[in-house]
């Protein structure tokens, strides 16, 4: 396997570190093997990416044969559009090195946790709108095959989490209609959304579940492929949902109830993209 470390340069003059995770070819298997590839991007309020949301998601999707990558985004004080943009490069990234990385260019899903899972949302939508066209990104390119979110910041309405959203505007857009409108995401769902694996908690007091209700309901009115997950129990930012991803103070628990979202994850991949899974 190889690992590497690369730099994005947001357009603010910020940084953001791009992570790879590819599993080699083996003459002794199949020398020309293609993986879907999952692009990871970590939670954390659009100030920081969380750690707990990073390496060991990507480790997970390696353990399912699955070629994985981190977009550490830029987060406040950089405000929209930059994520945007940097995730944009990310996703080139990886279509443009696909033969020398042993991915399926049709197979490349693109993963976001809480205000992660708002960036991958956002980005799912504009990834053929003005910004980053503007930029000099080809949208097919870019394009994303698949998405995955968990307990994904989704809205600027009553059940906003408005931290996250305050920081992704900045404090002179983030009280503007126009631009909370452009934010909210199950606003604007079209059909180019690609098809949805979405799962969250009935319990999480920080992201409300309505969150995901609302983006749901909106693929389905666009006629999105979507499949949902609510468990019963959860405090946000679960991850894994095991000892390994709990934080310090033992305040997200072992979860034994969403454990079992990375098997469905693994299943939902395979039945998206069954010629770069043949070999499992």
């Amino acid at each position: 396997m190889r690992y590497f470390e690369e730099t994005i340069n947001g357009v603010d003059g910020s940084e953001a570190l791009f992570r790879g995770y590819v599993i080699s070819n083996s003459e002794a298997m199949d020398p020309d093997r293609v993986r879907p590839a999952v692009l990871i991007l970590p939670g954390g309020g659009y100030t920081r990416t969380s750690p707990r949301e990073a390496e060991p998601i990507a480790l997970k999707m390696l353990g399912y044969g699955y070629q994985a990558f981190i977009l550490d985004y830029s987060c406040a004080p950089s405000e929209y559009p930059v994520a945007l943009l940097e995730t944009a490069e990310a996703m080139r990234r990886i279509r443009t090195h696909a033969a020398e990385w042993h991915i399926d260019p049709d197979a490349i899903v693109i993963c976001g946790f809480s205000a992660g899972g708002h960036a991958a949302a956002f980005f799912s939508e504009r990834w053929n709108g003005a910004e980053v066209r503007e930029h000099g990104f080809d949208p097919e390119e870019i394009r994303p095959n698949g998405m995955l979110l968990g307990y994904p910041v989704i809205t600027s309405g009553p059940y906003a989490h408005r931290g996250s959203i305050d920081n992704l505007l900045g404090p002179e857009r983030k009280d503007d209609p126009k631009w909370l409108d452009l934010v909210s995401l199950e606003r604007h769902v079209t059909a180019d959304v690609p098809p949805t694996f979405v799962w969250t908690t009935v319990t999480d007091r920080s992201v409300p579940v309505q969150n995901t209700l609302l983006f749901v309901n909106a693929l389905v009115d666009a006629g999105v492929n979507v499949e949902v997950h609510i468990f019963p129990e959860g405090n946000h930012g679960s991850s894994l949902g095991t000892r390994e991803t709990d934080n310090p103070t033992g305040w997200i628990g072992n979860l034994t109830c969403v454990q079992i979202w990375p098997d469905l994850v693994d299943r939902w991949i395979q039945g998206r993209f069954p010629n770069a899974t043949s070999w499992k």
